[in-house]
C-alpha cells in the first residue's frame, strides 16, 4: 500500500469517527428539544410545508420528508460511490477479503430480522418493521472505536467497514423490494430513460459533474413520483460516475466526488437526519410502552441478534475452513466488533420511517425507542469487550 492510499484510508476513518460524534450530539439535541418547551418549535420546523413547482409538475412535502427523501438520497449516492470504489480497487476487489465480512453481514441481517419477527408475527402492522434491526451504522460504530485510540488494529476497522458496506447493499435491496408504494409506470419510464443517458456519459468518460447531477435530479424526481423510494436514485447515479479520467489517468472523478461529499454527509446531512428523526417525547412513557413488542423486537434484534448473527456466522465459516480469522483480530475482538454492529441508528431510523410513516397506527415512537435502546446497549457492550480484549498499547 503506497503513502497516498494509506493517507486516504486514514483520513476516511478519522472523518467517519468524527461524524459519529456529531451524530450523537444531534440525537441528544433532538431528545432535548422533544422533551422541553422547545417541543412545539421542533414539531413546527419538521412539519413546515415545502413545495417546488415547475408548471404542472410539483413536489409538496413537509420538511421532515424532504430530509428523509432528499438529503438521504445524497447519503445513498455517497454509499454507492464507496461501494463502487471498494469493488474496483478496494478491499472488496480481493475475493479473500470479502468472504468473512460478507458472511458476517448475512448473519447480521438474518438473525436480528428473525428475532423481530418472533416478537411481532401476530401483528400484521408491526411486521412492516422486520428489517429495522438488520442495519449497521458505520459512523456511530467507528465513533465508538475512536474512543479506544491506537489500540484498535486496522484489520478491525477494515472488517467493520467491509461488513457495513455489505449491510448497506442488503438495506438497499430491502428498500427496493419491500418498501415501495403504488408503482407509477410513467414515472419509471422516465427513470429508465435516464439510465442509458448516464451509461453514455460513462462510456465517453464525461467528467462534467453538472451533467451527472442534472440527470440525477431528474431521475430522483421521477423515482419519487414512481412509488419506488427516491433514495435509490443516488445509488444508481453513483454506479455511472467514471473511476478514471480520460485526460489524466492519475485523476479519479469518482474519488474526487467521494472526497468532496464525505464532509458534507458526515457533518451536515446525517446529523440533520438524526436531529429530525431521533426526537422522542417521553411524557407518559410507562412499562406498557417499553415492553411493546415493536421496541422489544428491535432492541433485542440489534443487541442480541447482531452479536449472534455476525459472530456466529463468522465462527462457523472459519471452523468450516471457508475463510480464516484475519491477522490482528482475536476471537474476543471479533466478538466486540460484532456487538458494535448492533448500532443501527441512521439506517434503522430510515427504514423505520419507511415502514411506519404510511400506516394508520402510529408506531414511530415504538420504533425509535427500540433503536435507541438497542444501539446504546450494543455500543456499550462492544466498547467494554474491545477494551478488555485489545492489547493495552
Amino acid at each position: 500500500m503506497n503513502n497516498s492510499q494509506e493517507s486516504f484510508i486514514t483520513g476516511f476513518f478519522k472523518l467517519e469517527s468524527a461524524g459519529g460524534i456529531i451524530l450523537m450530539v444531534a440525537a441528544v439535541f433532538a431528545m432535548i428539544c422533544a422533551n422541553t418547551p422547545l417541543q412545539s418549535y421542533y414539531s413546527l420546523i419538521l412539519d413546515t410545508p415545502v413545495e417546488i413547482r415547475i408548471g404542472a409538475f410539483g413536489i409538496a412535502k413537509p420538511l421532515l420528508l424532504w430530509i428523509n427523501d432528499g438529503l438521504m438520497a445524497v447519503f445513498f449516492f455517497l454509499v454507492g460511490l464507496e461501494l463502487k470504489r471498494e469493488l474496483i480497487e478496494g478491499e472488496l476487489a480481493d475475493r479473500r477479503n470479502i468472504i468473512l465480512p460478507g458472511i458476517g453481514a448475512i448473519g447480521g441481517m438474518a438473525v436480528p430480522a428473525a428475532i423481530y419477527i418472533f416478537f411481532n408475527l401476530d401483528d400484521s402492522t408491526a411486521m412492516a418493521g422486520w428489517a429495522i434491526p438488520a442495519a449497521t451504522d458505520i459512523a456511530f460504530a467507528l465513533g465508538v472505536l475512536m474512543l479506544l485510540g491506537s489500540r484498535v488494529p486496522t484489520a478491525i476497522k477494515i472488517f467493520l467497514t467491509s461488513l457495513a458496506i455489505f449491510d448497506d447493499i442488503g438495506a438497499i435491496l430491502i428498500i427496493a423490494v419491500f418498501y415501495t408504494a403504488k408503482i407509477s409506470l410513467s414515472s419509471l419510464i422516465v427513470v429508465a430513460c435516464c439510465i442509458p443517458l448516464l451509461l453514455l456519459f460513462n462510456r465517453r468518460q464525461v467528467e462534467s459533474k453538472s451533467l451527472y447531477m442534472l440527470v440525477g435530479i431528474i431521475m430522483w424526481a421521477a423515482m419519487l413520483k414512481s412509488g419506488v423510494h427516491a433514495t435509490l436514485a443516488g445509488v444508481i447515479l453513483a454506479m455511472f460516475i467514471p473511476m478514471k479520467s480520460k485526460s489524466d489517468p492519475q485523476h479519479s472523478p469518482l474519488k474526487e466526488m467521494e472526497h468532496d461529499l464525505h464532509s458534507v454527509v458526515a457533518f451536515w446531512i446525517l446529523p440533520i437526519f438524526a436531529f429530525a428523526n431521533a426526537g422522542i417525547t417521553l411524557t407518559g412513557v410507562g412499562m406498557e410502552q417499553l415492553l411493546h413488542d415493536v421496541p422489544v423486537g428491535i432492541a433485542l434484534g440489534l443487541f442480541i441478534g447482531k452479536q449472534l448473527g455476525v459472530f456466529g456466522f463468522c465462527w462457523l465459516a472459519i471452523k468450516l475452513s471457508l475463510t480464516r480469522l484475519p491477522s490482528g483480530i482475536s476471537w474476543g475482538s471479533l466478538y466486540g466488533t460484532a456487538a458494535l454492529c448492533g448500532i443501527g441508528f441512521t439506517m434503522s431510523l430510515f427504514i423505520g420511517s419507511l415502514a411506519f410513516e404510511e400506516t394508520d397506527i402510529n408506531l414511530i415512537f415504538d420504533e425509535r425507542l427500540g433503536i435507541i435502546i438497542g444501539s446504546l446497549a450494543s455500543g456499550l457492550m462492544g466498547y467494554l469487550v474491545l477494551r478488555r480484549s485489545l492489547p493495552k498499547s
